[in-house]
């Protein structure tokens, strides 16, 4: 429950994060040389795109699903690396993505064991 959560909650804050980007350049600071030569709306697809697939994989945990556990281990690890590269764009809102991310993957590898009735 507490990794469909927080799943969720860094899905939303990915679509966000993407809409920000797509919608206006200049919301975020122009980075000089960097190694990833994507412009900022590119970047904002690929957050909205992974933002929308960690929220349906959040979904898919609140019904129990374990495709969608091995999934959000392996979503969770995306966002890390993805969140990594925007540093340079937004720093603090990348660090706090990255630091959900790490619980969520440590959530979702250390409660395999389901609750009985």
């Amino acid at each position: 429950m507490f990794a469909a959560v927080l799943l969720l909650v860094t899905g939303c804050l990915a679509i966000f994060q993407g809409i920000a980007a797509i919608a206006n350049d200049d919301v975020y600071a122009r980075v000089g040389s960097y190694v990833f030569e994507f412009d900022l709306t590119a970047w904002g697809w690929i957050h909205l795109i992974v933002g929308i697939i960690v929220v349906l994989t959040g979904v898919g945990l609140f019904a129990g699903s374990n495709l969608a556990r091995g999934a959000g281990i392996a979503l969770a690890g995306i966002s890390v690396i993805l969140n990594f590269m925007w540093l340079p764009y937004q720093p603090w809102w990348s660090i706090i993505i990255i630091a959900i991310d790490v619980f969520i993957i440590w959530a979702l590898c250390t409660s395999w064991t389901h609750a009985t009735d």
